[in-house]
């Protein structure tokens, strides 16, 4: 089906981008682009799109990311947005959607099949707001890789543009109104899902601008939000927030800190807030469902669901419908609905596990993991193999440079019941986490094996 279909006053079509045409979408150290000039390049980047049903979006520039998918939209095609802009998880991709265009906007090496890089500078095209049908599918998102291979989640521009009307509501209480509305500065990729919610889709749909560029050092993430005219808004993950925090980088004024992909530690979210002087927000959601609950870390356990959300635990995790959803959604996660209306967040079916009898959570041991002092990263996970005994072993993985596994150990002794002890435990370098923070279960298999084989 085509995005494109027709003139806005049919009513069954929606703009890509709201607003008045002078108002700011992006910004850098150049200054602002106004959403006039945004469209034009939308016109002029999907005139020139080659033909295709789909086309897996690599641009590594925020900016230019948002124009591609855009004219990717307009053209009636469907952006593909891989976990992982890595060779071998582009060529999964591909292989699912065989003949797929690649866009990116710097030259790849090796390059994927059918790569189409936008030029320097982007063509402009005069006309109308480029106008989508609310039921076409503009874009599909895939799981992490976290729990196994990364699943296909189709959203269409209705869903999306509901989902950030709800987004809005959920945040905009963390700053007063100001001409030109918010200005997010984030760490996450745009092809991530949680990115997209609050970096593409933020900026396109509603009062808000973003930073052209992706921030990932802390003097970077600092020198970015120097750019942003208040208030300011950054959108982050706990890792990113624990390297800004570590680094003593000093930041401009804050309205709000956003978190999301991994849980963020209390300690962690009060830090900040402390550091800062604003709220640290954190989401809940998933690329299935996209952001369904927040809650303030610092101060509340429990998580507040976004309006119209409902949750229905279930025996393989919890149901989840919203209004942006075509159809209930069933997550893995383990949730205890409160009295109020509200939720905590048990863990995930996967992370929790049972030996000789005893019940223990993955997540709570790599919470333990990392608050032993000096240990720096660390994540604790079941291998897949069964030992002698058809026990799957636990193992873990840390980055401590100044302690050894006997010490780590002793420690986890302390906090944990003897048959959650992690063997092997090993001391690694550094995590092979994913650009959002993220720990693909494969390469944490594959990080022990070449640990055991040393």
């Amino acid at each position: 089906m085509s995005a494109v279909i027709g003139s806005e006053r049919d009513g069954a079509t929606a703009p890509v981008a709201r607003g008045a045409q002078e108002r700011a979408i992006a910004f850098d150290a150049r200054g602002e682009v106004p959403l006039a000039r945004f469209l034009a390049q939308v016109r002029g980047v999907a005139a020139a799109l080659p033909p295709g049903t789909h086309a897996v979006n690599l641009c590594e520039d925020r900016y230019r990311f948002l124009v591609a998918f855009c004219a990717i939209a307009a053209r009636g095609q469907v952006n593909l947005l891989p976990p992982s802009r890595a060779p071998a998880v582009v060529d999964e991709v591909l292989a699912q959607y065989p003949g797929s265009l690649c866009v990116t906007d710097v030259a790849l090496a090796p390059a994927p099949p059918r790569c189409w890089q936008l030029r320097e500078r982007l063509p402009e095209l005069p006309g109308e707001v480029p106008l989508l049908d609310p039921a076409a599918t503009v874009a599909i998102g895939f799981t992490s890789g976290s729990t196994g291979r990364p699943q296909p989640n189709p959203k269409t521009w209705g869903g999306f543009a509901r989902s950030t009307a709800q987004n809005l509501a959920a945040l905009a209480d963390l700053w007063a109104p100001a001409p030109g509305g918010v200005r997010v500065v984030a760490t996450v990729p745009p092809q991530h899902m949680y990115g997209m919610e609050m970096s593409v889709l933020l900026p396109l749909l509603a009062e808000a601008a973003v930073h052209a560029g992706r921030p990932f050092f802390p003097e970077d993430v600092a020198c970015a939000l120097a750019h942003a005219e208040a208030p300011r808004l950054l959108v982050t993950t706990p890792v990113h927030l624990r390297a800004l925090l570590h680094s003593g980088v000093a930041l401009p004024p804050l309205a709000g800190i956003v978190s999301a992909t991994a849980p963020l530690a209390p300690e962690l979210a009060a830090q900040a807030e402390a550091r800062y002087g604003c709220e640290v927000r954190e989401l809940f959601g998933s690329t299935e469902t996209c952001v369904i609950a927040r809650r303030r870390t610092a101060c509340a356990q429990a998580w507040t669901p976004l309006p119209g959300v409902r949750l229905t635990p279930q025996p393989d995790g919890t149901l989840v419908q919203a209004p942006h959803l075509p159809a209930p959604r069933t997550l893995a996660d383990v949730v205890e609905l409160l009295a109020d209306g509200r939720f905590r967040l048990c863990g995930r079916n996967t992370d929790l596990i049972e030996i000789a009898g005893k019940r223990g959570s993955l997540g709570d041991m790599t919470r333990r993991l990392l608050a032993i002092p000096g240990v720096e990263d660390g994540v604790v996970f079941q291998l897949d193999a069964p030992d002698a005994h058809g026990v799957r072993r636990i193992a873990a993985l840390a980055v401590a440079p100044t302690l050894d596994e006997a010490a780590i150990l002793a420690a986890l002794r302390r906090a944990l019941d003897p048959v959650f002890l992690p063997r092997p435990l090993r001391l690694v370098p550094r995590l092979p986490r994913n650009e959002t923070g993220k720990l693909p279960r494969d390469r944490l298999l594959a990080l022990v094996r070449e640990e055991a084989g040393r």
